[in-house]
């Protein structure tokens, strides 16, 4: 990648025609199926002052996104890093890297103690990543309880 190729990572504090275009074209990429937000529902996790959905863009186009959302709890305060998808048409140039550091170093400055994250084992070039960064594999129970919207 030359310089003029390098991502330049961004917190999004507004929502563009461009970037909900690029969302819908990586949603289907990261999980297939998975129903496309509306600009309303983007400018809803902007809005969440626990949430910073992060933009990673080469040559003005966006080419990836993550959202780092921060709990605090009666045990300290902690980083969850969700919807990691970098466009399978720029993938293993480090524009995923960039944003999962700039997530790491936003939950530091926020007093995270931790930063978790999720990511399914067919992800293998993902998982390879998380793990070239420092995060560790956790023994655990992950589960989840499907609520039903009519």
């Amino acid at each position: 990648m030359s310089q003029d190729d390098q991502p330049e990572v961004a917190v999004l504090a507004s929502i563009s025609a461009e970037f909900i275009e690029a969302l819908h074209r990586m949603i289907p990429q990261l999980s297939p199926g998975t129903p496309l937000p509306s600009r309303e529902q983007l400018e809803a996790v902007i809005g969440c002052s626990s949430n910073t959905l992060l933009s990673a863009r080469v040559k003005g186009m966006t080419t990836g996104t993550l959202t780092l959302t921060m709990l605090i709890a009666p045990t300290g305060i902690t980083g969850w890093i969700g919807d990691v998808v970098v466009d399978t048409m720029i993938r293993g140039k480090g524009i995923g890297e960039r944003l999962v550091r700039e997530a790491i170093a936003i939950a530091e400055s926020k007093g995270a103690k931790y930063v978790d994250l999720s990511s399914r084992p067919a992800r293998e070039a993902a998982n390879r990543l998380y793990q070239r960064i420092g995060f560790e594999k956790r023994e655990t129970n992950y589960y989840r309880y499907l609520l039903r919207h009519e």
